[in-house]
């Protein structure tokens, strides 16, 4: 039995008024948010810890939290217990006296999927918190979307949002985190934001997508609408000329990455930059830089053969996969991206008894910059977590 697990799931309120600090204990990185201060035009109640008391009690009076299921209510409730986890880390105090905290949602997100994998809560609502973690404002600004200077793609309309969401995570328990966020805050202007989730949500039930990922004719129909921001229509089919079927793996190092290659398609070609650093006669200290051009040339070779082939690589943040991911799409690839895992204790395990001169000690520098691939990046994901918590293999292919 998973006792972290089982912990986490026992202390899940189902009423206001808990004794919040009992979770000092689990999350000891709460108590830095008693004495992180706030804007106070923003949140006049005072600090990050002051807020996240207020902001759990709104959650748990909201008549969606009460009517939830078990998995849903420990989703949302750790969501909003840990949406501001990082701000202590954020905070800053700019020129002109205001506070700010830019950044905290993303890397609370980060911070807040290490503290879960080491207790080992199942990955699909592990992921379902981290994500509404990383997310957590925008429906707050849904309707408030500016062009970024210099963007190639389109203003990111409401609609887009949504659908983008929705392929991510529960949109449903993130608008309720939302209106909990907001409702638990001293703000002068809060019931405009509370209108404007509250808009979102009736949006997102038009589009069909509030309970469910918005629906696409086809994968590749998809892809282009999410690569684009939106840019083609979502409704009708896009087509586009087929090229290579590629297999993209991401994993933190001794995840399962090759033994999933031998049984899974070792018919197939396989790059990796540890075969072409071992190819190179080059060690774990070398500048890998020939070694990743070795990779990229071949890839390129095999895209414009249209051969089928296999990229294993750690690819653990979105922007190293996205490296890869826009080569592969330049040549109008079909992608199927595993995403392997399995627990701490097995991942240091497995690395120390291997031959690599990769110590543990970079594997838990790697976890700051670890982002899981979520099923906008391909036309196909799979999800193989290998948690001490018996899951089913979970597949998102439209």
């Amino acid at each position: 039995m998973n006792n972290n697990y089982e912990r986490l799931k026992s202390l899940v309120p189902i009423q206001p008024g808990t004794n919040y600090e009992l979770f000092f204990e689990i999350f000891p990185d709460l108590v830095l948010l008693a004495t992180t201060p706030q804007d106070a035009y923003y949140h006049a109640e005072g600090d990050v810890w002051t807020h996240t008391k207020m902001v759990c009690d709104e959650l748990i009076n909201l008549p969606a939290y009460q009517k939830a299921s078990d998995d849903d209510k420990f989703i949302m409730f750790y969501s909003s217990l840990r949406h501001d986890i990082s701000k202590p880390a954020c905070t800053k105090h700019e020129d002109d006296g205001k506070i700010s905290s830019k950044g905290h949602s993303k890397r609370g997100a980060v911070d807040t999927r290490i503290y879960l994998w080491r207790k080992e809560v199942p990955f699909h609502l592990r992921e379902a918190i981290v994500n509404i973690i990383g997310s957590h404002q925008v429906p707050f600004f849904a309707f408030d979307q500016k062009p970024k200077v210099g963007s190639q793609y389109p203003v990111r309309t409401p609609e887009y949002l949504a659908h983008e969401l929705s392929w991510q995570l529960p949109l449903h328990l993130l608008i309720n985190v939302a209106k909990a966020d907001m409702l638990g805050r001293h703000f002068v202007g809060k019931q405009k934001c509370i209108d404007d989730i509250e808009l979102f949500e009736e949006l997102a039930r038009e589009e069909n997508c509030l309970y469910n990922p918005k629906s696409f004719p086809d994968a590749v129909t998809r892809m282009k609408y999410f690569s684009s921001k939106g840019g083609i229509s979502p409704d009708y089919p896009f087509y586009e000329e087929t090229g290579s079927e590629v297999i993209v793996l991401s994993g933190l190092p001794a995840s399962g990455k090759n033994t999933w290659v031998e049984k899974n398609a070792l018919h197939l070609p396989v790059l990796s930059f540890d075969d072409a650093k071992a190819e190179l006669g080059l060690t774990q200290k070398d500048n890998t830089g020939s070694a990743v051009h070795l990779v990229i040339d071949r890839a390129k070779e095999l895209l414009r053969n249209k051969q089928p082939f296999i990229w294993n690589a750690t690819h653990i943040s979105s922007q190293m996969r996205n490296k890869t991911l826009d080569l592969l799409y330049n040549y109008n690839a079909t992608v199927k991206l595993v995403y392997l895992e399995a627990p701490e204790i097995e991942i240091k395990k497995r690395n120390s008894a291997r031959d690599t001169t990769l110590p543990n000690a970079k594997i838990d520098e790697m976890l700051f910059r670890w982002e899981v691939p979520t099923p906008i990046e391909s036309h196909e994901i799979i999800y193989e977590p290998m948690h001490l918590v018996k899951e089913k293999k979970t597949k998102n292919k439209i």
